[in-house]
């Protein structure tokens, strides 16, 4: 096995938004494959490798003409099955074997795709996220490339300590590193909780509060519940209520919260995919309070992009350093344990 393999394969991973493939063909690289995405008949989504068996071209540069892919350099088209269909004014009968396809299955406004081995793909493992399919639900969100090791932004997000430093002006507060977080692992999953009682309320959910109508100078209780599961997913249960009122079993009409929603996708050892968002079950039909919603956390998450970057860098540069680990860190260890066992079984 190569050792700097640090992703499982046979896994479902996000590789794009629907509305990312509408009419033409989109290129990326998930798990260090290169793929190309297109839509074929009827609208069925397919994923195949990002190589036209004629010249070497990549497809994701062609065109899609009646659910086939026509590769932009001769015009060699291809079926969703990796099968030549034809080429003008050429025979392609002794192109029989094709190229290589991969699981793909559209859900929850995401396009799926299954890197490894594709007998084992099963659209059961795709996570059921509930608020994407729920009218109760608004949500906003958005994608970035992030230039680290998908694992460095897992240890982020499972780690909110960093919110008092890195994002001080919005969703950061001193209350967060003084609440010590519980950290539990039960098989693949591991969640870290941390709960805070009558704390201001920091400025990103004073605007929240706003949104559901609610005083946001009022003292409050605070939580953060992150949740992963293998291998990119983490949604963090956020919000505050107004104190004295139940926290996070608070009524709604004493509350602002949401689903953090963050979907890791390994691009290469190095690098990731980084679909992110917020669903939450008040005021959904307020499309301005999903596009503010939306903003902040463009603004939060840009921050926290620049941070890892940085990372990335000094780690790659100093490869010999061993690092320190707190309580903090533990739901980012038991994370990528988790990760390390997928990667042995296969």
């Amino acid at each position: 096995m190569n050792n700097k393999v640090n992703f499982p394969k046979n896994c479902w991973y996000v590789a794009a938004t629907s509305d990312e493939i509408e009419a033409k063909p989109l290129g990326r690289i998930v798990c260090g494959k290169s793929m190309v995405l297109f839509r074929a008949a009827e609208g069925q989504v397919a994923a195949l490798e990002d190589f036209c068996p004629h010249r070497g071209a990549p497809l994701s540069l062609g065109t899609v003409a009646n659910g086939l892919l026509v590769c932009g350099y001769h015009g060699m088209r291809m079926n969703a099955d990796g099968k030549c269909a034809g080429m003008a004014g050429q025979s392609v009968e002794h192109f029989r074997k094709g190229i290589q396809t991969y699981p793909a299955i559209e859900r929850h406004g995401y396009i799926w795709v299954w890197p490894g081995d594709a007998a084992l793909a099963n659209a059961d493992l795709i996570p059921d996220l509930h608020w994407a399919r729920s009218p109760d639900w608004a949500f906003g969100g958005g994608m970035f490339h992030i230039r680290c090791d998908y694992r460095l932004l897992i240890d982020n997000l499972l780690d909110l300590t960093h919110e008092t430093y890195v994002h001080a002006s919005s969703i950061g507060q001193p209350e967060i590193e003084e609440a010590a977080p519980d950290t539990l692992r039960k098989d693949h999953h591991v969640s870290v909780s941390r709960f805070m009682e009558d704390i201001p309320a920091p400025p990103f959910w004073q605007d929240a509060l706003k949104g559901n109508n609610l005083d946001p100078d009022l003292p409050v209780d605070r939580w953060q519940v992150c949740r992963f599961s293998p291998p990119g997913s983490v949604m963090i249960d956020v919000g505050v209520a107004h104190a004295g009122h139940g926290g996070i079993e608070a009524p709604v009409e004493r509350r602002a919260s949401g689903i953090v929603v963050d979907l890791i996708t390994p691009e290469t050892e190095t690098s990731c995919w980084y679909f992110w968002g917020m669903a939450r079950n008040f005021n959904v039909t307020d499309l301005a309070l999903t596009d503010s919603i939306r903003d902040s956390q463009l603004k939060i998450f840009t921050e926290d992009l620049e941070m890892l970057e940085s990372q990335q860098r000094n780690l790659e540069a100093n490869p010999e350093r061993r690092l320190m680990s707190l309580n903090i860190d533990r739901g980012g260890v038991e994370a990528r344990k988790i990760l390390q066992e997928l990667i042995a079984s296969e």
